[in-house]
């Protein structure tokens, strides 16, 4: 988990990490969020939803940048929790956001599935907390 304020560096270190794991012989997908609830919300129509959900659990690394910045609708709720939860110490999972993780609860809009990906998500990650200004105003 990577947090920090607007411009300071979230995705670009998100992205370099991803970079480096792709350099190394590890697979890799970056995606902004709410694209992949999004495509996950297509497929879902489409009947091809555990495909995709196979799809990503064999990444081993997933990165989903920008987490919060758009809310996520009552069908696309449980997508995270099913995300995080394939996740779980099997592969890895990199998520920035400029929400600090005490109010993903409000979210998720759901405080059961929010409980449950803050109990997966935190119960052995490594947290970088960026501060600083944005290099962008210079």
């Amino acid at each position: 988990m990577i947090s920090a304020p607007t411009g300071v560096g979230k995705s670009w270190l998100a992205y370099a990490l991803g970079h480096k794991a792709c350099r190394d012989g590890f697979s890799v997908l970056y995606r902004r969020a709410p694209r992949p609830f999004a495509v996950l919300a297509t497929t879902r129509g489409e009947g091809h939803l555990l495909r995709k959900l196979a799809m990503l659990e064999r990444t081993l690394l997933l990165i989903i940048d920008d987490w919060g910045s758009d809310p996520l609708t009552t069908e696309q709720r449980r997508d995270p929790l099913e995300i995080v939860d394939d996740h779980y110490e099997k592969e890895s999972l990199l998520v920035t956001s400029q929400i600090p993780m005490s109010r993903w609860h409000e979210l998720m809009g759901d405080p059961t599935i929010g409980e449950a990906i803050l109990d997966r998500g935190v119960h052995r990650a490594h947290r970088i907390e960026l501060m600083g200004p944005s290099p962008r105003k210079r």
